[in-house]
């Protein structure tokens, strides 16, 4: 059975493909976490989305023209990440002209996803 909170969380979803979404940057290229996990790529949220715990949506952004933190990020939904161990799915957004395939996403994200079940479907 779904929950509440699955279900908002997944017509959020619905209504977000084939949008720009704007991703406000909290772990930039560089930042260690607690665990020392140190981030290859920026990673942040959507404001104004909320995610399966509860809290703004995470975003991993991809870029092949970006190799430094950035603050802030426009860009297009091109994966969901679902952690079938975990209350929460990642997305995944690049620009509008950059296509990833499952494996490359797979590859970028591995640093942290390898600790969970996950499955990437692309959008």
């Amino acid at each position: 059975m779904v929950s509440r909170k699955q279900l908002i969380h997944k017509t959020q979803l619905s209504k977000t493909k084939k949008q720009t979404l704007n991703v406000t940057i909290d772990r930039p290229i560089g930042y260690t976490d607690k665990f020392g996990n140190v981030y290859p790529l920026n990673y942040g949220f959507v404001e104004g989305i909320i995610g399966g715990d509860g809290e703004e949506q995470d975003v991993y952004v991809l870029s092949r023209e970006i190799s430094e933190p950035i603050d802030t990020f426009q860009g297009d939904l091109i994966a969901v990440i679902t952690r079938n161990d975990d209350v929460e799915d990642k997305w995944v957004v690049a620009a509008p002209n950059e296509n990833f395939t499952i494996e490359e996403i797979r590859e970028k994200v591995h640093f942290i996803e390898q600790y969970f079940d996950s499955e990437i479907r692309l959008i």
